[in-house]
Parts: structure tokens; C-alpha cells; sequence
């Protein structure tokens, strides 16, 4: 009887503690479970990148008064714009590498047309390409790297596979037509000042079929959930100057004015820069009224350039993507329109160096305007940094986040660019720098050194050279030794970048195929 109350307590005693043992386990398990969701990782953020061909500054955010852009403009106030941002080479391939790669010319090797990223840097992380390696999807619709334009429209250019999960090459009614293109001279090529005031529907177009491929993305990414980064590239307003009839009747073509210029201006700037702005006879001294017909359709042509980046941000909003991506906007160089009396690009001056760039997204300021010197190598560790990937160690851009918060200190004094002119004495090597205030270049030639130096203060249009001017001795002595060691540095070998090949031999030019005769 004794043994059995005894047993009875035992198991009594065992039970109680069994229960209580129960009671924290559960404690245990709902504080595990509490905790796990305060310590949830973020959402990803996504990427849309969105890159022009050859626009300058001629948008309404940037203070352009005749240029019809709304959906920039409304960006721009969604956002933050930098409106002093400048480009590492004004040329097409060569800057294109040098921002997808973070890379100055001098390290990339490229500064000619038709070189694909790998021949000169083949080990290189590229900015997509480090996307892939973080399990993101890559896509690219339409123009990254280089391509021949008008003539590559519909094909991969110089393209790099290892960049991209997918990609896109669309060809429109433009294409198709060339035939119809008015232009400068017999032969059209990418190089030649040339227009169409089209017909058809924006959709038909290149970069309206490119649109619709990056909206078709966007639904994609919104249904199935996966990270992205998405690089819509669009062909416009490269020449030839192609726009739906309707953008042409936005504009009074008497609105428009060209900026003349003499040769003796010429004189007053080194030999290779006055040969920089005369480099294209077939445009040089234009009749004002073709010149006014000539730069109407540049701005009609931007105006459906712009519609196109509308219809797209209007869809990231519509699928709710724009909670969590992060738009970025740019160019791939300026472009003169009449400025010291040349058209296009390939000179250091503001008119081909200096390029529109917009982010907006979650984080980021809105409608807030950067005047610090930027370039566009700083977008591969902005954007790194923005998605918390880490940069890798090879990339000599600086991140611009701090700009994205309030209260950003200057992340750079200046811009650097840097430009090959050939000339009948040999090549022609320059470089530039813009401050906030001015612009300073300096040009070798067989060993003789020539210099340029504007004060934007006075001289915005950069036609007063102040280069031994005496009242402006110390500040060129100062921009001098800047300029010096941002070339240095931009001449370092970056730490795990690999090969460096020099001399690679662009791609030879095939014979040209035309679509049609007329």
C-alpha cells in the first residue's frame, strides 16, 4: 500500500513536470518563431535600367524649354537628376563598355568602334553578368553594347553573351524603310546627319517594339516573382532622326535656332580640338533652314524616344514592380546640334561629354538635383550598393548613394573624358576635366602639349578659351595638376581584373546591304 502511494507521488511529480517542460517548449518555439520574423531579409530590390542613343541634354527636366519630354520630366521629379554628369569616351563602343564594366578607357583598351567587351578585358564581371552571378535575371532588349545603327537594328551588335540570361534584338518599320530617309549624303550610314518623318504607330517602330518587349518582361517578373535586372536600350534619336508623323507636329520648325560658328574661333583653340568640330565636312556651314529641318526631327525623334520610356514606366507601375525597383536613366554620350559648329559627337566639349542621368525608386530622394561632378563608371557601384550586392574589387567608379540620402557630401570634385582625334600629323590625345565651375583640357600631340580651359560662369556655350590667359593662371595651374593625376589614375591596373589586351583590330565594315531601292 505504501509502495503504492509512493508511486502514485512519483508519477504525479514526473506529470507536473512533463507539463511544465511542455509550457516552455511552447514558450520557446513562439519566441523562435516571433524572432524569425522580426530578423526577415528585405525584399530584393529589382533594377530597370534605361539607356538613349546620342541624346544630350535637350529635356525638359534639364531646362530646355522647346523639348517636349513629360515622362522624363515626370521621373526626374520622382527622383533624383544629375545635371552635371559626363561620359568616360563620347563615342558609342567605347563608353558603352566603360559603364557596363566600371572601367576607364585607358583600362578597358577600347576606344574604337566595333571591339566587343572581350577582346581587350576578356575576364572582366560585367554589370550584368555580376547580376547573374547573384541569381538574379539579366535581359537585355534592344541596344547595350555597341551596334551599328541604323545598320545592326536587328541583331546582336557587338553584344556580350556572357552579360545577359536573355535578350531581345528588335527590328520596326524604320528599318524597313530606309529607303524613304532623307540624308546628307548618297549612302546612309551611322555617321551621317539624316531624317524621316514616318508613318504607321509608334508600336511598329524599333524602339516601340523594344518597349513591348520590356513591358512583356515586366509582366513576366510581376507573375513569376524573380529578381531582376532589366536593360531596355533604345536606338533613338541616333540618326537617322525616324518618328511617327505626329511627334514632327509637336514642334513649329520656326521655333528652332542653330548656333553659327566662324573659323576664326578655330584659332583660338588647339589645332586637334578645331578638328574635332570640323571632322564631318558634309555638315559643316549647313543652310539655316536645313540645319533648323535637320534639328526639328532630333527633337521629334526624342519626343518618341520619350513616349516609349513612358509606356514602359507606366506598365512597372500598373504590375506594382515599382515598389521595389530601382529606374535608372542615361545616355551614352551627348550630342551637338550646331554647337561650335558641329553636329554629333566625338569632341570634349559639353555638348558630346555631358549626358542626363535620373534614378528614382524606393530610397531614393525625390526631385532633388545633384550639381557635383558625376560619371557614368559611378553607376556600376551605385548600383551595387543600392541592391547590397558587394562591388567587386576591379570596378573604378565611386557609388552615388550618398547623394541618395539628405545631406550627401561631394563623392567627386571632378569628371574625366578623354578623346583620340586623328590629324595629319598623327593621333591626337586628349583628355578633360569638369569641375562645378569649369571645364579644362589638354591635348598631346607628338609631344607637345596645348590646353583649353572655360569658365561656365561666364561662358556656359565653353567659346572663350582662358587657356595663359594671366587672370586665370593660378586656376589653370591647379586644374592642371588635377587632371594629372586623375590620368595617372585612371591608367592604374585595377586589382583582379585579368588580362589587359592592347591593340585589339576592330571588326572589318561588310559590304552594305540596303534594304530596297527607291
Amino acid at each position: 500500500m505504501l509502495y503504492l502511494q509512493k508511486l502514485n507521488k512519483i508519477s504525479l511529480v514526473n506529470y507536473y513536470a512533463m507539463k511544465r517542460l511542455k509550457c516552455v517548449f511552447l514558450l520557446v518555439l513562439a519566441l523562435t518563431i516571433t524572432a524569425s520574423k522580426t530578423v526577415k531579409p528585405p525584399e530584393k530590390l529589382n533594377v530597370l535600367f534605361i539607356i538613349a542613343d546620342d541624346l544630350n541634354c535637350a529635356i525638359g527636366a534639364y531646362g530646355d524649354r522647346l523639348v517636349k519630354t513629360p515622362n522624363l520630366d515626370k521621373l526626374a521629379k520622382q527622383g533624383l537628376i544629375f545635371s552635371n554628369a559626363h561620359v568616360q569616351y563620347p563615342l558609342c563602343g567605347p563608353s558603352r563598355v566603360s559603364l557596363m564594366t566600371g572601367l576607364y578607357p585607358d583600362q578597358t583598351k577600347s576606344k574604337k568602334l566595333r571591339l566587343y567587351v572581350r577582346q581587350t578585358i576578356p575576364d572582366v564581371i560585367t554589370l550584368g553578368q555580376k547580376f547573374r552571378m547573384e541569381n538574379y535575371h539579366s535581359v537585355r532588349v534592344g541596344k547595350i553594347y555597341h551596334y551599328h545603327n541604323p545598320r545592326d537594328i536587328g541583331t546582336a551588335g557587338h553584344d556580350d553573351s556572357f552579360t545577359w540570361d536573355r535578350t531581345v534584338n528588335p527590328y520596326g518599320r524604320d528599318k524597313k524603310e530606309e529607303y524613304k530617309i532623307a540624308s546628307l549624303k548618297r549612302k546612309l550610314d551611322g555617321g551621317t546627319l539624316s531624317w524621316l518623318e514616318a508613318d504607321g504607330t509608334d508600336e511598329e517602330q524599333t524602339d516601340g517594339i523594344g518597349a513591348t518587349e520590356t513591358m512583356a518582361f515586366l509582366d513576366e517578373f510581376a507573375q513569376s516573382g524573380e529578381n531582376f535586372f532589366l536593360a531596355f536600350g533604345l536606338y533613338r534619336p541616333h540618326v537617322p532622326f525616324v518618328a511617327p508623323k505626329h511627334y514632327f507636329g509637336l514642334y513649329d520648325i520656326n521655333d528652332f535656332s542653330v548656333p553659327q560658328s566662324s573659323n576664326d574661333y578655330l584659332k583660338t583653340i588647339p589645332k586637334a580640338a578645331a578638328i574635332s568640330v570640323r571632322a564631318k565636312k558634309e555638315q559643316v556651314d549647313l543652310d539655316q533652314e536645313l540645319a533648323k529641318k535637320i534639328k526639328h526631327a532630333y527633337y521629334a525623334t526624342t519626343s518618341f524616344m520619350d513616349a516609349q520610356i513612358g509606356r514602359v514606366l507606366d506598365k512597372l507601375k500598373e504590375t506594382g514592380l515599382d515598389k521595389n525597383t530601382i529606374v535608372i536613366f542615361t545616355s551614352d554620350h551627348g550630342y551637338h546640334l550646331g554647337e561650335h559648329g558641329h553636329w554629333q559627337k566625338q569632341t570634349l566639349f559639353d555638348a558630346a561629354t555631358r549626358v542626363p542621368l535620373i534614378f528614382a525608386g524606393p530610397g531614393i530622394r525625390k526631385n532633388k538635383r545633384v550639381e557635383y561632378p558625376t560619371e557614368l563608371v559611378d553607376l556600376y557601384p551605385t548600383i551595387m550598393d543600392m541592391v547590397g550586392m558587394q562591388t567587386p574589387d576591379f570596378v573604378q567608379g565611386k557609388s552615388l548613394v550618398p547623394y541618395t540620402k539628405r545631406g550627401g557630401s561631394a563623392v567627386r570634385e571632378s569628371a574625366l573624358t578623354e578623346l583620340q582625334v586623328n590629324t595629319p600629323k598623327g593621333k591626337a590625345q586628349g583628355y578633360s576635366i569638369k569641375t562645378k565651375r569649369y571645364r579644362f583640357s589638354q591635348w598631346e600631340l607628338n609631344g607637345r602639349l596645348s590646353y583649353e580651359l572655360y569658365d561656365h560662369t561666364i561662358d556656359a556655350a565653353e567659346l572663350q578659351n582662358r587657356a595663359n590667359h594671366i587672370d586665370y593662371k593660378r586656376v589653370q595651374d591647379s586644374l592642371l595638376n588635377v587632371l594629372t593625376l586623375r590620368i595617372a589614375e585612371a591608367k592604374q591596373v585595377p586589382d583582379g581584373l585579368g588580362k589587359q589586351l592592347d591593340g585589339a583590330t576592330p571588326w572589318r565594315e561588310p559590304i552594305r546591304i540596303h534594304s530596297k531601292l527607291k
